[in-house]
């Protein structure tokens, strides 16, 4: 696999077409300017990478907490009394980096997920949650609204309108229960940092023996049903599945099919090898 130099960031290849991405800021991946450019970044350069990478788990590496949101220590009084418009910009285009990757991210979460936490997984395609996770839209305790991203997806990607705009109107903690029945996460694993990330790797190999082709194509549709009508995504479907269908994933999946073959086919990178 290709190496991607990163001081805060640690990434592995666990199983084949899977990377494990985890934050790894100490004391409790606070995220300073530097750490939330490198997390854009890196997300960035996964996307153009030549490796056959197909799911990306995204976790921390303590055992204790996931982040705990933006450090605050990292600008002086008056320039956080005063952020620019540009500085907020950059930043939302950063933490939304997994929305931007052509392959699924698995948002694994444990510990305490504070502010910008939620903006993080809020932009993941999965989110699960080990039992021991605590959550908080901690911005209005800090004197403004959320600005990076979970204001805008949570009337998207949760089903209880009601109860999220009590949390974010709060900024009181709750818990893994509290958030699956909000519809951020989809699976509580009981335990903590290493059941939840075992899970969720377990998820992406799973993902990944599917077609690249038909999963990040979902990936996409997916994301352009939420902005769009109806009628808008079935008419771009139709234009992608056009293109989708000419590629020899769908041939060998009904093949193996017919074949009541046990084991999935081997398909071709997402990226060709030029």
């Amino acid at each position: 696999m290709t190496t991607l130099e990163s001081k805060y960031i640690k990434i592995t290849s666990p199983t084949p077409h899977v990377l494990l991405f985890e934050l790894n800021r100490q004391p409790v991946n606070a995220f300073s300017t530097e750490f939330w450019k490198e997390y854009g970044r890196t997300f960035d350069a996964l996307s153009t990478l030549p490796d056959d990478i197909r799911v990306i788990v995204l976790s921390s590496a303590f055992p204790k907490v996931f982040t705990a949101g933006i450090d605050y220590t990292d600008t002086d009084p008056a320039r956080r009394a005063h952020i620019i418009r540009t500085d907020i910009l950059s930043i939302q285009h950063a933490i939304t980096a997994p929305e931007r990757c052509p392959v699924p991210v698995i948002a694994a979460v444990h510990g305490l997920v504070i502010g910008l936490g939620i903006d993080i997984v809020s932009a993941c395609d999965i989110r699960y949650a080990a039992s021991d996770a605590s959550f908080s839209i901690k911005e209005v305790d800090m004197g403004l609204a959320a600005d990076v991203g979970t204001l805008a997806y949570l009337p998207k990607i949760t089903g209880n309108q009601s109860l999220a705009r009590e949390l974010a109107y709060t900024a009181r903690m709750f818990s893994s229960g509290e958030a699956e029945r909000l519809g951020l996460v989809s699976r509580i694993v009981e335990g903590g940092r290493d059941a939840v990330v075992a899970a969720a790797l377990q998820l992406a190999n799973d993902i990944a023996s599917k077609s690249p082709i038909a999963v990040s194509g979902t990936k996409c549709l997916l994301l352009h049903a939420r902005d769009h009508s109806v009628p808008e995504n079935l008419e771009y479907t139709a234009v992608w599945n056009s293109v989708a269908l000419q590629a020899t994933d769908l041939e060998q999946s009904v093949k193996a099919g017919m074949a009541k073959s046990k084991q999935p086919p081997e398909f071709s990178p997402l990226k060709p090898q030029l």
